[in-house]
């Protein structure tokens, strides 16, 4: 926009941004007006204050500007505060298991297992109402909400209207829900060919030869005890293996990763509400779609610790325990918290190959259908969700190589967490 010499007023909004993140990587490169909204249903009140009259919308400018500027000139600060050390050191001070005497399950099989037209009405027993009433800015904990003094006379309107949509879309089959889950034998710091480690790497046996995923690790200080985390510190090391062969858990950990969609027809539903002006509706079964492709993956999630990987088969949870992740093990996510890089999504889509099911990504590696969410399994006990927080430029260049990018690439896809 800046290049081609833009100057109408950029809002940025959604889920994985913030006002500070906008301030630093967006406002600081193009001289209009940057605003930042939480979601798009906020954006409207903003775009009409913006196009009141010339007056308004250079007050807007000026005053957005000057609490960017402060935003930017505090988070500078704040970085230099920050204590970071080395990937070397990070690395030394990773999560230390005992993997000796920690005895592996595998899987019920290896490869991808499809399934097609999976039945709404047992996704829907697993459905998170809670975010359902956020996307209405409504806030308040389901069920509670429900009866909240303020808002739970709407509240309960919309839940009938969603459910009685819900009830229709389960009837009339308007939607499809389908998912691919795969595991392989997975090893982490894989050797090189020189006799080095690949550090923070984690290698996959496939039918067809070996796969590589790349993770990142946390770089701040730690307080004492305290690890610098990463993924691959949850994955059975292939150097342990080379020096102790009688390990019983044998010479291969595993890794599992998954896609699921409960957006399949979603298009034509919409099509059908806004021929009929009924935008209500239109909005209402996105955010039905969203929660149903959310409930899917929690299902699927269990059906993996307790059948398909069987790590967990006793587990007897509530949902309000599996909203609370009270589970063992955890599924993150490629461009989340834990593995902030999205171009890792494309490793994903070569194992699983989800295109056969109607799940794509764009070369943006956003997914489509949008009601889709896709994600790697991992088993140990020890695995937990977590921030990778800032990164240092040392782990950019390591980063860079490992995955065969330029540095300025790797930079490129890491820019919401450089720390400089």
């Amino acid at each position: 926009m800046e290049r081609q010499g833009f100057t109408i007023p950029l809002l940025i909004g959604g889920a994985t941004t913030s006002r500070i993140h906008t301030a630093v990587k967006i406002d600081s490169h193009y001289s209009g007006t940057v605003i930042h909204v939480l979601d798009a249903s906020r954006s409207v009140p903003v775009a009409g204050k913006l196009t009141q009259n010339e007056d308004t919308r250079k007050e807007i400018h000026s005053d957005i500007k000057a609490e960017y500027v402060k935003l930017r000139e505090d988070h500078a600060k704040r970085q230099v505060e920050k204590n970071f050390i080395s990937i070397e050191k990070a690395r030394e001070n990773k999560v230390k298991i005992d993997w000796t005497n920690y005895q592996s399950t595998k899987p019920q099989f290896l490869g991808t297992k499809v399934f097609e037209d999976y039945d709404f009405a047992e996704i829907a027993k697993y459905i998170d109402w809670t975010p359902f009433f956020q996307t209405w800015e409504l806030h308040g904990k389901y069920p509670k909400i429900l009866e909240d003094e303020v808002v739970g006379i709407e509240a309960k309107k919309l839940f009938i209207d969603a459910n009685n949509l819900l009830n229709d879309i389960i009837k009339n089959k308007s939607l499809q829900a389908k998912a691919v889950i795969g595991f392989w034998e997975a090893n982490s710091s894989p050797l090189t060919p020189d006799g080095g480690i690949a550090h923070d790497d984690v290698v996959l046996k496939t039918k067809k030869g070996t796969e590589t995923l790349h993770f990142l690790r946390q770089q701040n200080q730690k307080a004492q005890n305290l690890p610098n985390l990463c993924l691959a510190d949850f994955i059975l090391p292939q150097a342990l293996n080379d020096v102790e062969k009688n390990s019983p858990i044998g010479s291969w950990g595993a890794l599992g990763a998954f896609a699921v969609t409960a957006g399949i027809g979603i298009e034509k539903l919409i099509e059908k509400f806004e021929a009929d002006h009924d935008d209500y509706n239109s909005i209402m079964v996105k955010a039905i779609a969203d929660r149903l492709a959310e409930a899917f993956t929690e299902l699927m999630h269990e059906r993996v610790r307790k059948e398909f990987w069987g790590y967990d088969k006793s587990e007897s949870l509530s949902n309000e325990d599996l909203i609370s992740e009270k589970y063992q093990g955890i599924r993150p996510a490629p461009g989340y918290p834990a593995c902030p890089d999205h171009t890792e999504k494309a490793t994903l889509w070569k194992l699983l190959e989800p295109d056969q099911i109607g799940i794509s990504i764009t070369e943006s590696y956003a997914m489509y259908p949008a009601s889709s969410v896709s994600g790697w399994y991992f088993s140990h006990p020890e695995s937990k969700y977590f921030t990778i927080g800032k990164i240092a430029k040392d782990q950019v260049e390591d980063y860079a190589k490992r995955k065969g990018m330029t540095f300025e690439e790797a930079e490129k896809w890491l820019s919401p967490v450089l720390n400089y």
